[in-house]
């Protein structure tokens, strides 16, 4: 049995808390995950994990074990990058994190660039507007856009994005233009209820930032379904500049209250605190700092 496997098995099992966690973080079966830690037990003499029907405990052994054992598999796994060809090469699984349609604008293509490099660094972008538990899942690099709430984590900032109120121009053709923020109350308007307060929006114009109550009758937690449906002429929607850029530019939408923008979006990098960073997840920080457009800066 490789002890390095053993090790990176437990490793995932504490951080998921489980064996199916584990096994799908490394891409190996409940049952080869629980054989490598036997093995390891086995190896060490010792007892490492109480096995219960419904979680994972962790032996005094098993904490001795696990202050040092992730620190260790990062530092392996430095060292074996460092050796390879002029000690650029990167190896290992990189597990990514990021909003669905930011990431398929963006962060997949970076990513694609980033490994273009490096063979023998496997990728694993994972796309979801929920909030993933970096720990649990495995997760090296989160990208969030808004507010950070959870202050154990290590923020990089990014860049920002502005949300721009936009409608299509057949439905301002047929139900008027808003000539200032009250008077979306008399208006359809696309809720995207993955902002913080669907049910109303905060404008910013002359007059200041103010909360304007909104109503209609479709709501999306998607920005690019809010996109879709507000160029389908179903209402006005609020959405990120990075996803109704280019349908500005062609004119399948048309920004409303010129003089007034929604909330600015900060866009940052997070990661674990407490522990190495490993030489892959530097690098591809460092990357997506130097290559995020400059539309976000």
């Amino acid at each position: 049995m490789d002890l390095v496997d053993g090790m990176r098995v437990f490793v995932a099992a504490v951080e998921t808390g489980s064996f199916a966690g584990a096994a799908r973080r490394l891409g190996m079966s409940n049952k080869l995950a629980s054989k490598y830690l036997g093995e390891l037990e086995d190896q060490l003499g010792t007892r490492l994990l109480q096995r219960t029907t419904r979680k994972l405990g962790m032996t005094a052994a098993g904490e001795q074990l696990f202050a040092r054992a992730p620190d260790w598999l990062d530092q392996l796994d430095e060292m074996t990058d460092g050796l390879r060809e002029d000690g650029g090469g990167l190896s290992g699984t990189l597990r990514i994190s990021a909003p669905l349609t930011f990431g398929e604008l963006y962060v997949q293509e970076m990513l694609r660039r980033f490994g273009a490099p490096h063979p023998d660094l496997t990728v694993d972008l994972r796309l979801s507007d929920s909030f993933v538990d970096l720990a649990a899942q495995g997760i090296d690099v989160a990208i969030r856009i808004g507010i950070l709430a959870d202050s154990a984590l290590i923020a990089r900032k990014l860049g920002e994005t502005a949300l721009l109120p936009v409608a299509s121009p057949g439905y301002l053709a047929k139900h008027g233009r808003p000539a200032r923020p009250e008077d979306l109350l008399d208006h359809d308007c696309i809720r995207d209820t993955n902002q913080r307060v669907s049910g109303s929006w905060w404008l910013t114009d002359t007059a200041g930032p103010r909360q304007i109550p909104v109503g209609g009758r479709f709501m999306v937690n998607s920005g690019r379904a809010a996109r879709d449906l507000a160029a389908a002429g179903e209402g006005i929607a609020l959405c990120p500049d990075y996803i109704v850029r280019d349908d500005l530019t062609q004119g399948r939408l048309e920004r409303i209250l010129p003089s007034c923008t929604g909330q600015r979006l900060d866009i940052h990098a997070v990661h674990l605190g407490g522990r190495r960073i490993a030489r892959r997840v530097r690098a591809f920080l460092d990357f997506t700092a130097r290559n995020l457009p400059a539309d976000f800066s």
